[in-house]
């Protein structure tokens, strides 16, 4: 029997990136509870299930083998991840859906700038000059809310700390997830546990509430898992392509469905963004496709000889 074809990588990065860009309407659901308590049980419910996915993979022993090192690097993917989870619920419960969606529009440029701080890396002129858009649509969108996008801010540099500390541990994302759910358990049990004690807890309150503090878990994994997948069979440039379909939906969620302001000056910040984006990721396509040829050009040409 001839076997099906598996689904192209694409389809697992659509399928991720659709998903964290309706987050906005999941977590608005859980508005009933504090930002510090989703967070808590997002934590806690999301170990479980990595947890249960590695026991019926037969990988749970791989646990037991990771060092202190990537401990380590684990402790902090975790911190840096709960703090853009806690920001990123505090502001879709707050009315800021779009200022959300900002800071997932300027995490690449953020990300580039850490790489220039923190690693001396050289930029092209194309990437100064999307920094530069970057740095001056911050400035509009400051003027415009009367305060800095601290929302934004945070999510695009937890993120990027994030991505950072990813890039160098060696851990796959199943266990990755895993790991730094073990690290944050203890802070997170405890504080619902203080919560349940002193009556401050939305946990059991009602049936609905229960439901949807436990599906933080599977919601919060599933698309990490589409990620990991996709990651391994589409080119980052393509990747890099659709990770802008995130922000894109939940600033489509922000101003439709929750009626957000937009006035103009804000509209020219996101324009500002928007172009940033757009010189920066036709400069990495034409870099890749340069690469490629080079790769090709210097690839040996094997000689055919007459047998």
């Amino acid at each position: 029997m001839q076997r099906s074809p598996s689904p192209p990588g694409v389809v697992f990065g659509t399928g991720a990136y659709l998903i964290w860009g309706m987050f906005p309407a999941f977590f608005g659901l859980l508005a009933f509870a504090s930002a510090t308590e989703i967070v808590a049980h997002r934590i806690l419910w999301t170990l479980v299930v990595a947890l249960i996915a590695l026991a019926v993979a037969g990988r749970l022993r791989e646990m037991l083998a990771i060092d202190a090192r990537t401990w380590r690097l684990a402790a902090a993917a975790s911190a840096a991840i709960a703090i853009n989870w806690g920001t990123y619920v505090y502001g879709v419960n707050s009315g800021h859906v779009v200022e959300c969606a900002l800071g997932y529009f300027i995490n690449p440029l953020v990300t580039v700038a850490f790489g220039v701080v923190l690693f001396r890396e050289r930029l092209t002129r194309a990437q100064w000059v999307a920094l530069g858009f970057g740095g001056l649509a911050v400035i509009v969108l400051t003027v415009d809310y009367g305060r800095p996008p601290l929302i934004a801010l945070v999510l695009a540099c937890s993120f990027a700390t994030y991505g950072l500390v990813k890039k160098v541990i060696r851990l796959d994302a199943l266990r990755g997830i895993a790991a730094e759910g073990v690290v944050a358990f203890p802070f997170a049990l405890a504080f619902v546990i203080v919560l349940m004690s002193t009556g401050r807890s939305e946990f059991a309150t009602t049936p609905a509430h229960t439901g949807l503090m436990l599906a933080t878990g599977p919601v919060t994994l599933l698309p990490l898992l589409l990620f990991a997948v996709a990651a391994q069979r589409v080119p980052l440039s393509t990747m890099g392509i659709l990770q802008y379909l995130t922000p894109a939906l939940q600033m489509a969620w922000g101003v439709v469905i929750m009626h957000e302001p937009m006035p103009p000056s804000r509209w020219m910040g996101f324009a500002l963004i928007w172009a940033g984006l757009a010189i920066f990721t036709a400069d990495a396509l034409r870099r890749t496709r340069r690469a490629r040829r080079d790769a090709a050009s210097a690839a040996p040409v094997e000689e055919v000889t007459a047998p």
